[in-house]
């Protein structure tokens, strides 16, 4: 029998649970970016919790202490606050022992019975099943975020040259956030979550493990102004992706609209891909929309590849 459970929290062994099927995902898909002894992916965090259970004998270690035989083979979340345009959007993972059941269906059934309109759901690495799943309950592709790839030692990245007037530094934290905050909102004004960054969530990455302000380049004109940024990453390997070894990333380059046009977004992500070649990363990912051809069409200049594609679907808008 399938039961599913809305939950606004996650603790004890229902978190263990969750964590599981995350890592059994990953162990087939290659995603979610969790690890074993860390905390959920930001996607994931935040009250809407949806669990999908069925039962099962005991002793299977996904096992939920709610209920003596409960088996968890299904986990969604919604996010509570919405993208930066009100839009509701939900993740959904279904454990790879459990697929092909009804339980994706089910799921998805209750998602749209909490938001019958303007509901997003992601469907990472644009698998046929989630197409299918989509199309049952009438929701349209909306969105295309492409993942793009390159072998750093295969690339010949210049030194950058920087539009006259303009020299690159690093980050200082507790005296750049609110200017990098404000370049990037004019920058991604039109982005369904880099608009709604805010000075908060920056200063949240600062107190996660892989934050590294010598990854964070800073452009500023001769006025001392910040007139453009590139912000690195660094991801642990992760044994069933990219060769299972670390990987960096072009997280995110932003240019204020009044500096655009000069080649300045170039230079800002060659000096951050430079950087990450110099930390010894063979390869390095970017995600970036799929509708965004000018960006695209820088990366793949770079020697950036698509590799995969997520899909965003879409219920009434």
């Amino acid at each position: 029998m399938r039961e599913l459970v809305w939950a606004d929290d996650l603790t004890g062994t229902r978190a263990d649970a969750v964590l599981a099927l995350l890592l059994a995902a990953r162990r087939t898909d290659g995603r979610p970016d969790v690890e074993p002894e860390g905390p959920l992916p930001g996607e994931f965090r935040g009250p809407h919790h949806l669990l999908c259970y069925v039962d099962s004998g005991a002793g299977d270690s996904t096992t939920d202490d709610r209920a003596t035989g409960a088996v968890l083979v299904a986990y969604g979340h919604l996010d509570a606050a919405g993208d930066a345009f009100g839009r509701r959007v939900a993740e959904l993972v279904v454990h790879p022992d459990h697929r092909r059941r009804g339980h994706g269906a089910a799921m998805m059934d209750a998602l749209i019975a909490q938001v019958p309109s303007g509901l997003r759901v992601w469907a990472h690495g644009d698998h046929p099943a989630a197409a299918r799943l989509a199309q049952r309950h009438a929701m349209t592709r909306a969105r295309e975020l492409l993942v793009m790839r390159a072998e750093s030692a295969r690339q010949k990245w210049p030194e950058p040259r920087l539009p006259e007037g303009v020299r690159l530094r690093t980050f200082v934290p507790g005296r750049d956030e609110r200017a990098m905050v404000e370049v990037n909102a004019r920058a991604f004004h039109w982005h369904p979550e880099q608009a709604a960054f805010d000075v908060a969530q920056l200063t949240g990455a600062e107190r996660e493990d892989w934050f590294d302000p010598d990854g964070f380049f800073l452009a500023e004109n001769t006025e001392g102004e910040l007139v453009g940024f590139h912000w690195t990453k660094i991801h642990p390997a992760n044994p069933h992706r990219f060769g299972g070894t670390p990987v960096g990333e072009v997280y995110v380059v932003g240019v204020d609209p009044a500096a655009q046009g000069g080649g300045l977004g170039r230079a800002l992500t060659l000096a951050g891909l430079r950087y990450l070649r110099g930390r010894g990363l063979d390869q390095v990912k970017l995600y970036v929309e799929g509708d965004n051809a000018p960006a695209v069409a820088v990366y793949r200049a770079l020697g950036f590849d698509t590799v995969e594609t997520d899909v965003q679907y879409s219920l009434g808008g």
